[in-house]
């Protein structure tokens, strides 16, 4: 007589070497989601000109960033104010806002977070790539972001230093007869943010 294994004994024989073999994959990794603080975010620019460089402030409205550590595959959004720039002239701010930026008709800059290189520090310092669009006055251009971050905690001190070559990405140029200034503009953004988990985060996004 032939005896039968019951049933639970034959699906725990099929299923042993799959369960093994899952026992030694990686777990996914959880996303890695930044938020950042309009109120400890600054971002700066400077203009070179004839005989001076102009020197320029914009507001920040939010920022948060989501990424995968593992593959760095990136998705969010640093959203900065156009129609709060100055520079702490009243009559260059004006063609500032009226023939370069624009900013009635386009109000915000957004840079578009598509991948992130370089990982981001249990503790301490170190450097990270945001890879990504930057939507400005009608239009989007690639831009690559440098990052040098200090982690504390859940606390990400981080600064980035960029040119914006304005003119080639057709805004006007403002010189004049007796004031030259340079194509491209220097930005400097510094900021705070603070990790959170993906569930807190939500899906984010605008």
């Amino acid at each position: 007589m032939t005896r039968r294994l019951p049933t639970l004994a034959v699906l725990a024989l099929l299923l042993s070497p799959l369960l093994a073999l899952a026992a030694t994959l990686p777990a996914a990794a959880e996303d890695v989601v930044v938020q950042l603080d309009p109120e400890a975010t600054e971002v700066s620019f400077v203009l070179g000109a004839t005989g001076h460089d102009v020197h320029g402030t914009f507001g920040f409205d939010e920022g948060t960033i989501r990424f995968d550590p593992v593959t760095g595959k990136a998705s969010g959004e640093l959203v900065v104010n156009a129609a709060d720039a100055e520079t702490g002239n009243g009559s260059r701010d004006k063609t500032m806002h009226g023939k370069v930026l624009e900013s009635d008709q386009y109000p915000e800059i957004v840079f578009h977070v598509e991948q992130v290189e370089g990982a981001l520090p249990e503790q301490g310092q170190g450097s990270l790539q945001l890879h990504g669009t930057m939507e400005i006055h009608g239009a989007e251009h690639p831009l690559t972001m440098p990052a040098e971050v200090d982690r504390q905690g859940d606390t990400i001190h981080a600064t980035t230093h960029f040119d914006v070559p304005f003119v080639d990405w057709g805004m006007e140029d403002p010189s004049f007869l007796f004031l030259r200034v340079e194509k491209n503009v220097a930005v400097t953004v510094e900021t705070e943010g603070h990790l959170n988990s993906t569930m807190e985060a939500g899906q984010g996004g605008r």
